[in-house]
């Protein structure tokens, strides 16, 4: 069976090296891939977002399934254009992809279903949006409506704050057409979970569970990221805390999204935050979060291609999905400076990984013949163990065999799981 990876992160390589233990898997080709991805699949330099070389590349390739992973070309659509060519794919169409690439569907498909969120107000008038902030409850969260990179949320202490936050996404368009229309919701406090799942529109199969670390630097200070680690599964999410989301959250939304006339397929990522007053959708996401799924495919007992491959075709209530019951943990090695200026062309030397232990490459290109830093967050250190924290202890060991110049992890990752579990790794 040759497969088609869209994408070229992290997220991808761990998606990519999953697909390659089913022994249907034939050819696997990624586009754009990376320097990295190139060691297990075939790299083509096609953007993820251009859509009429992806499916003339599928034809081309004679291409049987294609995976589409990131949040751009599937909200583009670019799992319709497959499809009208024949080719079976994972990742929802673009009419269910507007579960995360809107932010105000989102929020007001919750509110018409009853689905536990954040109270909020819509604005597409920055007028009324900024009248809105001199009365609502402080700390607000003030959110660009459409994709931003995972950045597009800033929490604001102060009235000020939310009035800069509100202009400088409207006004400013810091995130460009994203920023035209915004929510300002409620601050809720809680541990937070990541549950990602697979779907095919009707059953839901919940993933093991997750906690990312968003923030750049230790004890959760500095500027979002796009995720720098996560650990699975997270203490927090206990057996009654999964059982409320299914009936609450899980299930209503997978009916909801349906009954709207968009039945999502694919992989629906939950970020969950468990509140006082129960379990509440932060926000959702269209796809396999980044790190989180270098952390939920490791524990994968199952095969990812039959299971992906079930969600497509409508059998996944038919098909096992098994996850370990051991732990994992992902350490994402980045460069210097990142979320904002940073250095590339760095030599990157990688070490030998044992069993438990994977590299997955996001931000890397071949360059002369070597292997060389070309993103902010270049790898991902991952390691398995039969408990979180010698699962935590591994993945640091792993990242510090690994070298380049002016790479940058926190050393923090999986502190306040263990912390929840009574021990302090």
């Amino acid at each position: 069976m040759n497969i088609l990876v869209i994408g070229g992160g992290g997220r991808e390589h761990a998606i990519i090296q999953k697909l390659k233990e089913d022994p249907r898997a034939e050819t696997i080709y990624a586009l754009p891939g990376n320097g990295g991805i190139a060691a297990d699949a075939v790299c083509c330099p096609i953007a993820a977002t251009d859509l009429p070389a992806i499916v003339s590349f599928a034809k081309d390739h004679a291409v049987d399934f294609a995976v589409v992973a990131p949040d751009d070309p599937l909200v583009l659509g670019a799992v319709d254009a497959l499809s009208a060519e024949g080719i079976l794919c994972f990742g929802p169409r673009k009419n269910a992809a507007a579960i995360e690439g809107s932010k105000v569907f989102a929020k007001n498909l919750m509110k018409r279903y009853g689905i536990p969120t954040a109270a909020y107000e819509a604005f597409s008038d920055m007028d009324k949006a900024l009248a809105y902030v001199e009365t609502c409850p402080l700390p607000t969260v003030v959110k660009a409506d459409g994709l931003a990179l995972g950045k597009g949320v800033l929490i604001c202490g102060t009235r000020e704050e939310a009035r800069q936050a509100v202009r400088s996404m409207m006004e400013g368009r810091i995130f460009g057409e994203s920023g035209a229309n915004v929510v300002i919701e409620e601050f809720l406090t809680g541990p937070e979970v990541s549950a990602l799942t697979f779907t095919d529109g009707e059953a839901i199969v919940p993933m093991v569970s997750s906690m990312d670390h968003k923030r750049a630097l230790d004890g959760d200070q500095g500027l979002n990221t796009g995720g720098m680690g996560s650990v699975a599964p997270n203490p927090f999410y206990t057996a009654e805390v999964a059982e409320r989301c299914m009936r609450e959250i899980f299930l209503p939304t997978i009916r909801a999204m349906k009954q709207e006339g968009r039945p999502f397929q694919g992989c629906l990522y939950f970020g969950l935050m468990l509140t006082p007053d129960g379990p509440k959708v932060i926000e959702y996401n269209c796809r396999f979060g980044d790190p989180e799924t270098q952390v939920a495919l490791p524990l994968l007992e199952s095969s990812l291609l039959e299971i992906m491959l079930a969600s497509a075709k409508g059998t996944l209530a038919e098909t096992e999905v098994k996850f370990s019951e051991k732990s994992a943990c992902c350490v994402i090695l980045a460069s210097d400076g990142y979320p904002q200026k940073y250095e590339k062309g760095f030599l990157i030397t990688l070490p030998e990984t044992g069993e438990n232990e994977r590299i997955y490459i996001a931000g890397a290109a071949w360059k002369d013949g070597r292997l060389v830093t070309n993103g902010g967050r270049v790898l991902g250190a991952s390691a398995v163990a039969d408990a979180l924290p010698d699962a935590v202890r591994a993945a640091y060991a792993l990242a510090d065999r690994i070298q380049f110049e002016n790479a940058y992890c926190r050393r923090d990752i999986g502190q306040r799981a263990l912390a929840a579990l009574g021990g302090n790794g």
